[in-house]
């Protein structure tokens, strides 16, 4: 057959350094079966230059620092840039373009046009809800909404990460009659390569007075939708005797706001540790975690949540769709309700060692059966290449 060639615009770019869509392109093209197939990667970056990576055409679009639209700039230049590859390069037949997120809604038609008129096809994902997150203001989250909507109607196909996504997809744009398919977020359960007694693992137990299996865990940018408020006030009221770590860059209104609250520095066993780059060490904490806290209201699948399930011996989860839609029977429920959180902590407490070895082989399980990156690769290279 041809090559069928994919652009993927909306990610920061390969290498990963961090990020869930990051993350994605790395592992999609890390993953690659099908000779078929050839990536073009857009890379934001202060340059132009132009790379191989995992087998990908990688490319950098130089951005102007222009604060909050850089994004949009961005995804722009980088879908120009990519057309002009394809008018240049007349050999690439029936090319894929394939975007991440909802950013560019009011160009989109522009955009779509020029790419059929290729002979090329719009996929978009969706992500999830991003219009409804508190860091936006109004003027933005209606942005938001709009550009949504807009890509919605003009998308050959929506790739959904989540089931409950696509479900409010065909709901709430059902006069688009828009072509939906689910393939999920991926996630490994390989260990860290790390030891219990390597020296970068001992020297942040040590720097953060942590010891193994004695702190529940929590790693997430620090918004109000993804719930620290609830998690901190609950951790704080019960009596367990175990540590909270948080790995996050505080954001500092918030913060402020909270120890106002719940004069969180005065609970020696509450730990803001900033962050950690350095991928195996992450995976080493979560792995020797007695626990993680999940607090996400908003998205679809979220990497978090995957990587929790695929190294920590037992996940705590909001209780809301999106997560019982990934985790099902392999984690711990809680709410918002007053007193929820802080009795299911002090229950966790007590359980056995052969419980937690149960909800440890339910979540690796969850991640073997439906979110290893091996089928889920699979899935998009079969979309991809239409079988």
């Amino acid at each position: 057959m041809n090559t069928q060639h994919i652009f993927i615009v909306g990610s920061k770019g390969i290498p990963a350094k961090y990020g869930g869509f990051e993350t994605f392109v790395d592992k999609l093209t890390e993953y690659r079966k099908s000779k078929d197939i050839v990536y073009h990667v857009a890379c934001k970056a202060k340059d132009t230059k132009k790379f191989m990576y995992n087998n990908a055409y990688c490319y950098d679009i130089n951005v102007p620092n222009i604060g909050a639209a850089q994004a949009i700039v961005y995804d722009l230049l980088a879908l120009q840039y990519a057309i002009s590859y394809c008018k240049k390069h007349k050999e690439i037949e029936k090319p894929i373009f394939y975007i991440l997120a909802c950013r560019i809604g009011p160009f989109m038609k522009y955009f779509t046009r020029r790419i059929h008129f290729l002979g090329g096809k719009v996929y978009v994902n969706p992500d999830g809800h991003e219009w409804k997150r508190a860091k936006w203001n109004y003027f933005v989250r209606k942005y938001w909404k709009l550009s949504e909507k807009l890509m919605v109607k003009d998308a050959d196909l929506l790739i959904c990460d989540s089931k409950n996504i696509e479900k409010y997809i065909h709901e709430d744009y059902a006069k688009y009659d828009p072509q939906t398919t689910f393939i999920a977020y991926g996630a490994e359960v390989e260990k860290s390569k790390l030891s219990d007694s390597s020296k970068e693992y001992v020297d942040w137990l040590s720097e953060h007075k942590v010891k193994p299996n004695n702190y529940y865990l929590i790693v997430g940018r620090f918004v109000p939708e993804n719930n620290f408020e609830t998690m901190i006030k609950e951790f704080r009221r019960s009596s367990t005797n175990k540590d909270l770590v948080i790995i996050t860059t505080p954001n500092e209104s918030l913060y402020q706001q909270l120890e106002q609250k719940y004069d969180i520095r005065q609970d020696a066993r509450i730990k803001f540790v900033g962050t950690v780059y350095n991928q195996e060490l992450l995976k080493k904490i979560r792995e020797n975690a007695y626990g993680y806290f999940h607090g996400h209201e908003v998205g679809g699948t979220n990497p978090s949540l995957l990587e929790a399930l695929g190294s920590t011996q037992l996940t705590l989860a909001l209780k809301v769709g999106f997560n019982e839609e990934v985790c099902q029977d392999a984690a711990v429920y809680w709410t918002k309700e007053e007193g929820n959180l802080s009795a299911v902590i002090e229950k966790m407490d007590s359980v056995n060692a052969t419980e937690l070895r149960e909800y440890a082989a339910k979540a690796r399980n969850r991640i073997l059966s439906e979110y290893n990156w091996d089928y889920i690769v699979e899935k998009y290279e079969n979309c991809f290449l239409d079988k």
